[in-house]
């Protein structure tokens, strides 16, 4: 038992040199560029974006007021019409 947990353990690193890096598609690329723009922010608008006292009055406002329709524990599925 010892030997095959030490054994797997001593092919770690062979199994993480078989992982290809890098995107796969030009789709995956695309959205790991976009990713790296975000995260690092060198494009970000240098004009701050702000709300107003009313609008966050709103926006709490809609968030407390969704609380107050319980969540079925089951959804009727003839309600929403046809799925063809």
């Amino acid at each position: 038992m010892k030997f095959h947990y030490l054994a797997s353990l001593a092919m770690l690193p062979l199994m993480a040199h078989a992982i290809e890096p890098g995107p796969s598609s030009p789709q995956q690329a695309e959205t790991e560029n976009w990713l790296a723009l975000q995260q690092s922010g060198r494009v970000a608008s240098s004009t701050p974006q702000k709300t107003t006292p009313a609008e966050r009055e709103q926006a709490l406002q809609r968030l407390l007021d969704s609380n107050k329709h319980p969540i079925p524990e089951f959804f009727d599925q003839k309600v929403g019409g046809n799925t063809k």
